[in-house]
């Protein structure tokens, strides 16, 4: 059944054709990229419920989360040691684990929904119990994460109160530590659709969900109850074009917020203006090249994430071979635009085929918004220094997993005479693809998902 459901977005896929202090320079040698750690389990033990499908820090960085197909949230810990050392380490211990999602089974379109987490978003520390948003398809829980290493003993609690002598005043004793998730409110029946988003505002007190045609406003103490913001929705669905792909709100100001769709456009939003944001600030979208126009031009436009800066100036966009950063101030075409894997063009018949031309690759800044990072097949990732205007490919190999292993910048032999450490484009291997990345809010620290292997790279000082 869930095969069959996957087959369906797949196939509407088709109808639709669609930080830091330092500068990021991994290719001249400035800064060089190192091996920190790895988790997961080896490649031989892999099973379809252990692929992580999404990878989030929290705002100060001392936590990290995963969530994996099999619906389970995986938090890890920054390791005191790693981070008062001299230099400084970014190495993490598992935290708490917990089960954050379960299959369930929609009677009513007899389909079964998938406990695959889609997207994790933590909100801003207020005590010292950690916050958090977890989602399935349908289904948004908010998480408390906390520690308890004491226990309350000797009440006075016997079965029979008359045979109470004397009192006892009940005593505060130390026990091993216990980190404990407890779900504290559960957000459900408001998507017909799969979520694909959800985004927390600067107010700390809403956030936003997305599936394929509309947008919802929740409030964090309301459960069941949300706004629709946006509607795409056509009244006959054969008139159906296009379909939201990603949503987030601006970082600073709590009225705007930003998606982006299959056909390659993001829209800004100001709540202020409406209720129902259907009628956009600004539209983002690119010029179409003409020159590189073909039957998969429609299907490679479609933006797979969108976020906005650290600075709430600028906003960084993914379709299929292209990472692009706009100025929000801007709207006729990006100020920037990086390919990330071009020497896919020429092979995206068989791309096709195998339904790799269907994946949705994430994006992110670093902290200081100096550079961004996304990732691509065989394993790679590519990082690019705005300042600098230079970029690496890198690779999450268990090869280099040894401690201050670093990085040796690979290349693709597109032509030409080939390089000793070149890799062809006709090796690379397309079930090895990097989907979920994340960068540490104040350090060069990076996390990146490899199918079921969480790995951790930092700069080497």
């Amino acid at each position: 059944m869930v095969k069959s459901t996957m087959n369906r977005q797949s196939s509407l896929a088709r109808l639709l054709n669609t930080a830091v202090s330092k500068k990021i320079s991994p290719s001249n040698g400035d800064i060089q990229w190192c091996f920190s750690q790895v988790k997961g389990t080896l490649d031989d033990d892999v099973t379809d419920a252990d692929i992580i499908s999404c990878v989030e820090f929290n705002h100060d960085g001392d936590l990290l989360a995963t969530g994996d197909k099999g619906g389970r949230v995986v938090i890890f810990q920054r390791d005191p040691a790693s981070k008062s050392s001299v230099p400084k380490r970014g190495e993490y211990n598992v935290y708490s684990t917990f089960q954050s999602h379960e299959p369930e089974f929609d009677y009513l379109k007899s389909l079964e929904i998938e406990e695959k987490i889609n997207k994790i978003r933590w909100l801003k520390r207020k005590n010292q119990s950690h916050f958090l948003l977890s989602t399935n398809d349908k289904t948004i829980k908010l998480w408390k994460v906390s520690e308890r290493d004491k226990k309350i003993e000797g009440y006075n609690t016997p079965c029979d109160p008359h045979s109470i002598t004397s009192l006892k005043v009940p005593v505060v004793k130390p026990m091993e530590l216990m980190v404990e998730a407890s779900p504290r409110r559960i957000f459900a029946n408001a998507h017909t659709y799969h979520i694909n988003s959800i985004s927390i505002n600067s107010d700390q007190e809403t956030y936003l969900s997305a599936d394929d045609l509309r947008i919802n406003l929740w409030h964090l103490e309301i459960t069941d109850q949300s706004f629709n913001i946006v509607d795409i929705k056509p009244t006959n669905m054969e008139e159906l074009t296009e379909v939201i792909t990603a949503a987030e709100f601006h970082p600073l100001e709590c009225n705007l917020f930003v998606y982006s769709s299959s056909k390659g456009t993001i829209r800004l939003c100001d709540m202020r203006q409406s209720a129902l944001c259907d009628r956009h600030s600004k539209i983002f979208e690119e010029p179409e090249d003409i020159t590189n126009r073909s039957f998969f031009s429609e299907i490679i436009s479609s933006i797979s994430d969108v976020k906005i800066s650290n600075s709430g100036r600028y906003m960084i966009s993914r379709d299929y071979l292209a990472l692009k950063v706009w100025d929000l101030h801007m709207d006729s075409k990006p100020i920037e635009s990086y390919p990330v894997h071009e020497y896919l063009r020429q092979k995206m018949c068989s791309l096709y085929e195998n339904d790799c031309i269907f994946d949705k690759f994430e994006c992110c800044w670093s902290g200081d918004d100096s550079a961004i990072m996304t990732g691509s097949y065989n394993n790679f990732f590519r990082m690019f220094d705005r300042v600098n205007k230079r970029d690496a490919t890198l690779e999450a190999s268990r090869e280099i997993a040894k401690p201050k292993t670093v990085l040796k910048p690979r290349k693709v032999f597109t032509g030409g005479k080939r390089k000793k450490d070149e890799i062809s484009v006709d090796c690379l291997d397309f079930n090895k693809k990097i989907l979920h990345t994340a960068w540490h809010p104040t350090e060069n620290i990076i996390a990146v998902a490899a199918t079921n292997n969480l790995f951790l790279f930092q700069d080497k000082l």
